[in-house]
C-alpha cells in the first residue's frame, strides 16, 4: 500500500482547501516550494486556524513530489510538541497542498530583522525558544524509533515556528533524511543541500549528511540570536558563521552581539549560550556536540537567567504566570512587539 494510501485518513478534497483559503487569498507568507495561506478548516466539529502550503512543482521534475511525500511520512509517523503538526493534505492532479497547526507568531527569523515599532525579543524569550527548538532536533535525532534517527538537513531560523505562546517548533521537512542509530556513526551520502549560510562546510565539500551537520546549522541560529541578525545580511560578503567563529576566538563577541543583549554580556547565561553555540561551529565534526548535550546547557542558561534577572523583570514574568492564555497573550505581545 502507498504511503498516501496508508494515511487516507489526513486526505482531504480541494474544495476545502479553496474554501479553507478564501480561494487562495489569505497568503500569509511565502516558503522555498510555495506560498503559504492562512485558512479555517472543520476539524472533529470544530473550527480550526491551520497554515496551508502549496507546493509549485516542476512538471517535468519528480523533486517536488518527492519532497511532499517525504513532509508527510516524517510528520506523520514522528510527533512531538516541539515539531509542527501536519493536520491534512490534498493532491489533485499536479497541485499539492500541506495543511499545518497554526503557529500565530511565524517564524523566528521575522523577529531577527531590523523592524520599524518592534522591539525585540528579551534575552530569556531567546533562550527559551532555542530550548524548545533544540528539544525537538534531539528528538529527531535521538529519540523518534527505535534504531533510527532524523536529520533535517536544513534548519535555519525560518523553519522555526512560533505558537500563540511562543512555543518554537520544528518545521520544513522536505529534504529530511532517515538514518540508523545504532551505530558509532551514521551518514548519509547525497548530493548537499539546505540553505547557504547555515550548511555544514564539512557536508558540502563531502557529500556527507551526519547529524553533526544539524548541530552545525543549529549553532548558526543560535548566534543569530545571539547576534540579533540573519546569517546573511545584504552588502556584507560574509556570512554570521565565520564571523562569530572570529570574534568569540579573540574575545570580542560584543561587537556583533545585539545592542539590546549588552547588559547581558558577561553573564553565566551569556557566557554559558556562546560556548555551546561556538562548539556547534567546529570544523571537526567529531568535536561538536551533540544535540542531548547542546538542549542540556541552553536549559542551564535559560535556568541561571532567573538569578540574572533584576528584580521587577522576575516579577513580570510572575505575573505572567498567573495570567490566563488570553490576557498573557495580549501582555506578551505589548512587551515584544511595542503595542
Amino acid at each position: 500500500m502507498s504511503l498516501i494510501e496508508d494515511l487516507h485518513h489526513l486526505r482531504i478534497p480541494f474544495k476545502d482547501i479553496k474554501e479553507a483559503t478564501q480561494n487562495f487569498t489569505t497568503l500569509i507568507g511565502r516558503g522555498g516550494y510555495g506560498p503559504v495561506f492562512r485558512g479555517q478548516l472543520s476539524l472533529s466539529g470544530e473550527l480550526t486556524v491551520v497554515a496551508v502550503k502549496q507546493l509549485q512543482t516542476d512538471q517535468r521534475s519528480a523533486q517536488g513530489i518527492k519532497e511532499f511525500l517525504t513532509e508527510i511520512q516524517m510528520l506523520s509517523r514522528y510527533k512531538h510538541p516541539n515539531i509542527v503538526s501536519l493536520v491534512r493534505f490534498c493532491q489533485k492532479g499536479n497541485e499539492r497542498f500541506l495543511v499545518y497547526e497554526y503557529a500565530e507568531h511565524g517564524s523566528l527569523d521575522k523577529y531577527l530583522r531590523p523592524m520599524k515599532n518592534r522591539c525585540p525579543l528579551t534575552w530569556r524569550q531567546r533562550i527559551s525558544i532555542c530550548v524548545d527548538a533544540a528539544r525537538g532536533l534531539n528528538h529527531l535525532h535521538n529519540h523518534v524509533a527505535k534504531n533510527q534517527r532524523v536529520i533535517h538537513r536544513d534548519i535555519k531560523s525560518g523553519n522555526i515556528l512560533l505558537d500563540h505562546n511562543w512555543k518554537a517548533m520544528i518545521a520544513d521537512f522536505g529534504l529530511s533524511k532517515l538514518g540508523r542509530a545504532n551505530e558509532s556513526v551514521t551518514y548519509v551520502i547525497t548530493n548537499a543541500c539546505g540553505t547557504y549560510g547555515y550548511c555544514d562546510p564539512a557536508y558540502i565539500n563531502s557529500g556527507i549528511l551526519t547529524k553533526e551537520s544539524d548541530v552545525y546549522s543549529f549553532g548558526v541560529v543560535l548566534f543569530e540570536v545571539l547576534c540579533g541578525r540573519l546569517c546573511f545580511k545584504n552588502g556584507e560578503e560574509e556570512y554570521l558563521a565565520p564571523l562569530a567563529q572570529r570574534y568569540y576566538e579573540q574575545k570580542m563577541l560584543g561587537i556583533i552581539t545585539d545592542d539590546d543583549l549588552k547588559k547581558y554580556m558577561n553573564s553565566y547565561s551569556m557566557n554559558i549560550f556562546s560556548e555551546i553555540a561556538y562548539k556547534c561551529l567546529l570544523d571537526d565534526r567529531k568535536q561538536r556536540p551533540s544535540m542531548g548535550l547542546v538542549l542540556k546547557k541552553l536549559e542551564k542558561a535559560l535556568e541561571v537567567i532567573e538569578i540574572e534577572d533584576p528584580p521587577e523583570l522576575q516579577e513580570t514574568y510572575r505575573e505572567d504566570s498567573q495570567l490566563g492564555d488570553d490576557e498573557e497573550k495580549g501582555r506578551r505581545s505589548q512587551r515584544i512587539i511595542g503595542v
